[in-house]
């Protein structure tokens, strides 16, 4: 059985630019949604930075799309709004407790 691979990026905009870097994500959000591997990528916000919730049904699935075009003109779209480089986190799910509530998908 294949285990689903779940990605947390944190993404710190420069003073004033949360407005432009959710614009970018708009733009590339819709094209990432139809990706091979493409589970899930979530954008959220508290009003001061962007986290990134993403699941990715393999690796290599998650590999193709961080070296992919998508990613590519994101960054290009991002990369006056950030204040720093995004901080990314790799993780696969451990299903404790009940699996439907334990587990993103």
């Amino acid at each position: 059985m294949s285990v689903s691979v779940v990605v947390v990026a944190i993404l710190t905009p420069k003073p004033g630019r949360l407005a432009h870097l959710i614009a970018a994500l708009e733009v590339v959000t819709p094209k990432v949604h139809e990706e091979n591997g493409c589970e899930l990528y979530a954008v959220h916000s508290d009003g001061r930075v962007c986290v990134m919730v993403e699941q990715w049904s393999s690796q290599e699935t998650l590999d193709a799309h961080a070296s992919g075009a998508v990613m590519a003109q994101l960054e290009r779209l991002w990369s006056s709004s950030l204040a720093k480089p995004f901080a990314a986190w790799v993780a696969q799910n451990i299903p404790l407790g009940d699996a439907a509530l334990g587990t993103i998908r």
